[in-house]
């Protein structure tokens, strides 16, 4: 049994290793996407044969404050080399924060086979794996999507708005000081976004990281999450949660461990999070 296996996961084959990526890195069916938080990471040496999708100017629509279409993810899993089999494995900084926001955004349109490297760019580099600068270059594909999936695992406000009313489960995963209001962004980052601090009422507090070990950005034990999420929070598996931070980002981490590493089936990630919310009119905070 595999150290990923040992940890007691709903689905321990979302994740590999980076033994088991360095072992496949010219296996044929697989494309290896780093997204990060930094677009200057990549360039200064990523994991060979890697293609960067950075979540601005690759997942994001130019114009409207929405993800791309149908046609715009087409176009970029061509350009990228990626057809309906592929297996996509995501990687990047931050504990896979940016990974699990593409990876995400993927499962919007319906491409399931998609992994995550446990510990991603921190635990790769850790190890003295191998980087280059090299940008790989592989022939366009053609790729059909589904319609962009807007219902199963994304939330809108008039939804959080019901959610409040209902009192359903709410879980906000930034940091304990944009929780209290104290902060509209995370310690040491631009205080901006947003007119109003606080959290959406009836929210938990529980920050994204806790997911994660500090000591290599690998995801903590099934046993460890759920004296998290269950022990302290008293969240269920069957509950109807939604998860939000300021852009959506760090909520996607906190949805894919609820999703696929406790086997929640009933998880959204609001998006809009606390730059809408935060901004908009006519809806409650608390502090």
């Amino acid at each position: 049994m595999s150290d990923i296996e040992s940890r007691g996961y709903a689905n321990p084959d979302v994740l590999v290793s980076t033994q088991w990526l360095a072992d496949n890195l010219t296996t044929p069916g697989i494309r290896i996407v780093e997204s990060n938080e930094d677009p200057l990471l990549y360039p200064s040496g990523h994991i060979p044969g890697a293609v960067q999708i950075d979540w601005t100017t690759d997942l994001n629509d130019p114009v409207t404050r929405d993800y791309l279409d149908k046609a715009g993810f087409e176009a970029l899993m061509s350009k990228n080399g990626i057809t309906n089999d592929t297996t996509v494995v995501f990687y990047g900084d931050k504990n896979n924060w940016w990974a699990t926001y593409a990876f995400w955004v993927f499962q919007l349109f319906g491409h399931t086979k998609a992994k995550l490297v446990d510990g991603g760019r921190q635990k790769w580099t850790q190890e003295n794996r191998a980087v280059t600068r090299d940008v790989p270059s592989y022939p366009a594909t053609s790729y059909t999507a589904q319609e962009r999936d807007d219902q199963t695992i994304r939330a809108f406000r008039e939804q959080v708005l019901s959610h409040v009313k209902a009192k359903k489960p709410l879980v906000d995963v930034r940091s304990p000081q944009e929780y209290s209001g104290e902060l509209l962004h995370m310690p040491n980052y631009p205080q901006e976004g947003a007119l109003r601090g606080g959290h959406i009422p009836g929210a938990q507090s529980v920050p994204w990281a806790r997911a994660a070990n500090p000591d290599d950005g690998t995801f903590k034990s099934a046993v460890d999450l759920r004296a998290i999420y269950e022990g302290e929070k008293g969240l269920k598996s069957e509950d109807d949660i939604i998860a939000y931070c300021r852009i959506g980002e760090r909520s996607s981490h906190t949805w894919f461990v609820l999703t696929y590493l406790l086997g929640y089936k009933n998880v959204r990630n609001y998006d809009g999070s606390w730059t809408e919310w935060g901004n908009s009119v006519g809806v409650p905070i608390e502090k």
